[in-house]
């Protein structure tokens, strides 16, 4: 019988390589399958299970790393440490692009133009703002109950019924009465759906898309507003755009808010859309009940409850409410023909969710 021939060093290594190429393809597709996504598996129950199994996992690793970090600051509280600081979560707001019109509290020419635009009069208290309100000319049903809502947030503002009148001649006749600003209220299929407010006499002229209206009646548990003048609250109106818009807006309500009444007007700005909240904050006295128990806990121990006031504050809401989002802001009075715009959003400016203009 003949002797088994031994191996070639060059197929010993041939060998050596060929199972080491197999460990890696072992270890790739070990891979492969933990790497399995829900959406790459066909059958519908597999896919829920699969997802549901991801979804528990991150649970628990959100859980365990809450314990990890609660339990640090507990140890540095107790070593008499600062705890360490917590990360700020990415949202859209604090990752948007960068803008180099956003305004600066050390910007010089930010408010030497505050003292001399349109809005300067009304906002140092030169001139109290009225306002006239009108619709468009082809009114709907639900147009006349939302003005009479606004007439009751906005003080010192008249409604005038539009009938044939052109908007230029509405205009003069405005300027004629010492009008300061005009809203008019566009509406679509018996729904408003667009605010044009015009500053008199000089401008400017701002067209809001309005959407989500929602009327006094239609709020749960809804307060109705007092007669007295209602504090302004403008948020996030970060940029020269935004400064402009807010100014705007301020420029509708007196100055000399009267806090007997606790209303509250809110205007608030994100991600370019405009909140609009009106409240009234309330003051109640709660009883809140205490047990002092004297001596050694028993059955038979007799409890004495005590009685404390409390004063709780809380927000009661007037209506209405409504979303604005700004499509354009022209130079002077209204002038579809001639008139020459400061900012005119277009679709092709969307170009990232986190471009904001406002």
């Amino acid at each position: 019988m003949g002797a088994k021939r031994k191996k070639s060093e060059g197929e010993e290594l041939l060998n050596e390589g060929e199972k080491e190429n197999d460990k890696n393809n072992e270890n790739s597709s070990k891979k492969m399958k933990k790497e399995i996504l829900p959406s790459m598996i066909k059958n519908k129950e597999k896919r829920s299970a699969v997802h549901a199994n991801l979804k528990h996992q991150k649970k628990v690793e959100k859980r365990k790393k809450l314990k990890a970090r609660d339990a640090a600051e507990k140890r540095a509280l107790e070593l008499g440490e600062e705890p360490p600081a917590r990360k700020t979560p990415r949202t859209i707001e604090n990752t948007r692009e960068p803008d180099e019109t956003v305004c600066r509290p050390d910007d010089d020419e930010l408010f030497a133009g505050n003292d001399a635009d349109e809005f300067s009069s009304i906002l140092k208290q030169g001139c109290a703002p009225k306002i006239l309100i009108t619709t468009c000319r082809f009114n709907s049903s639900r147009g006349p109950a939302f003005i009479s809502e606004l007439l009751t947030v906005i003080p010192n503002s008249h409604y005038y019924k539009r009938g044939t009148y052109d908007l230029k001649k509405i205009i003069e006749y405005a300027k004629k009465k010492d009008f300061t600003s005009i809203i008019v209220v566009h509406t679509n299929r018996r729904e408003p759906d667009a605010l044009l407010i015009i500053g008199l006499p000089d401008g400017p002229t701002a067209h809001f898309k309005l959407s989500k209206l929602v009327l006094r009646k239609d709020i749960k548990n809804h307060g109705n507003p007092t007669g007295h003048i209602p504090e302004l609250v403008l948020n996030n109106f970060a940029t020269r755009l935004g400064h402009r818009v807010g100014r705007l807006i301020q420029s509708l309500f007196p100055q000399s808010p009267e806090f007997r009444g606790r209303r509250v007007v809110t205007f608030h700005n994100q991600r370019d859309f405009i909140f609009f909240r009106h409240h009234r904050y309330i003051f109640e006295t709660k009883e809140s009940k205490g047990s002092d128990a004297n001596g050694k806990k028993a059955k038979d121990a007799k409890s004495e409850k005590t009685s404390q006031q409390k004063v709780i504050t809380r927000l009661q809401e007037c209506g209405p409410r409504f979303t604005l989002k700004l499509v354009s802001l022209q130079h002077g009075t209204f002038d579809t023909k001639g008139g020459e715009f400061e900012w005119v959003h277009k679709p092709e400016m969307d170009t990232s969710r986190r471009r904001f203009f406002l």
